[in-house]
């Protein structure tokens, strides 16, 4: 097996490269902030190392020997190349580029990370986006995801975190509904209208229904003739007329914008703000990471 090269060899090159360009330890000391002494010392321990002698020597002056110029060359082209790697790792750095894995679930991955990829592929065209959406938690570390989004309340973790803007839980109906069926005014009024529930995967519960009054809040377990485990279902089945449903606001904005849908009972509506985004510390320097959780932050 070779011997790898030593900090000591690395140390002796560099010296002897600058000596041979200037010709002169004592201009090689100047440009390197060291004392003549050390450059002298150091090209005297490559020349053990190498078993060459590199300079010939007068009190006054130095010159590479036949052998010194030949790997002298070599050492300059070896230290381009080494310039030239820390350029690069420089402007890895400072320029967002690669994939980020980015995990969450199915609705806030729809409606809220879908619509900035086109923003952010615009601002950096070099990075690659992988997202992946599913109610199941991906273990962020074991699966290489760089950020994640999840709402509800998060166990202590070592990732990093930070809370995103609040969001509301509110009733909705289409327009059609409410022509046929009227709007109710308050929430004991739900049991004279038909409605959509959600049915969560991972318990087998109904979604209990959140609503303000005044300084506390109830909740409403709604009979519903149309039960879903999806909340994407719930919101185009109330979109089709078929009653009222409760869904996150950032969900239902966009059918709103469009006049699918209106807010009801607006008055009782309820304000959440379990919308965090996670990221691992090794991942916190990674330029297309850091500028995808500055645009999460910007517009989030």
């Amino acid at each position: 097996m070779k011997e790898q090269i030593g900090i000591d060899s690395l140390t002796g090159l560099i010296a002897f490269a600058r000596a041979g360009s200037l010709g002169s330890y004592t201009a090689a000391a100047r440009a390197l902030s060291v004392s003549p002494s050390s450059i002298s010392k150091n090209i005297q321990r490559l020349e053990r190392q190498l078993g060459v002698v590199l300079f010939t020597r007068t009190t006054r002056s130095i010159a590479l020997t036949p052998e010194g110029r030949d790997l002298h060359e070599r050492v300059l082209r070896l230290l381009r190349d080494a310039e030239e790697i820390e350029q690069a790792a420089k402007r890895a750095r400072a320029q967002p580029g690669g994939t980020v894995r980015i995990a969450a679930s199915l609705p806030v991955g729809l409606h809220l990370l879908a619509p900035l990829l086109p923003l952010y592929r615009q601002r950096h065209p070099d990075v690659k986006i992988d997202l992946r959406l599913g109610d199941e938690h991906v273990n962020v570390i074991d699966e290489g995801v760089d950020i994640a989004l999840r709402i509800g309340d998060l166990a202590d973790s070592s990732l990093l975190s930070r809370k995103l803007s609040p969001y509301q839980l509110c009733c909705y109906a289409s327009p059609d509904y409410l022509k046929r069926c009227g709007e109710p005014r308050h929430p004991d009024e739900l049991v004279d209208h038909e409605t959509v529930n959600l049915l969560y995967k991972s318990t087998g519960q109904l979604f209990r229904w959140p609503f303000t009054l005044g300084s506390r809040e109830i909740e409403i377990q709604p009979s519903s003739a149309i039960v879903t485990d999806a909340s994407e279902a719930v919101i185009v089945t109330i979109a089709a007329g078929a009653g009222i449903g409760m869904a996150a606001s950032f969900m239902a904005a966009s059918w709103v914008e469009r006049g699918a849908l209106l807010p009801v009972l607006t008055d009782f509506a309820t304000q959440r703000q379990n919308l965090t985004v996670l990221w691992p510390e090794s991942r916190r320097a990674n330029p297309a990471v850091r500028a995808f959780l500055d645009m999460l932050f910007e517009r989030l």
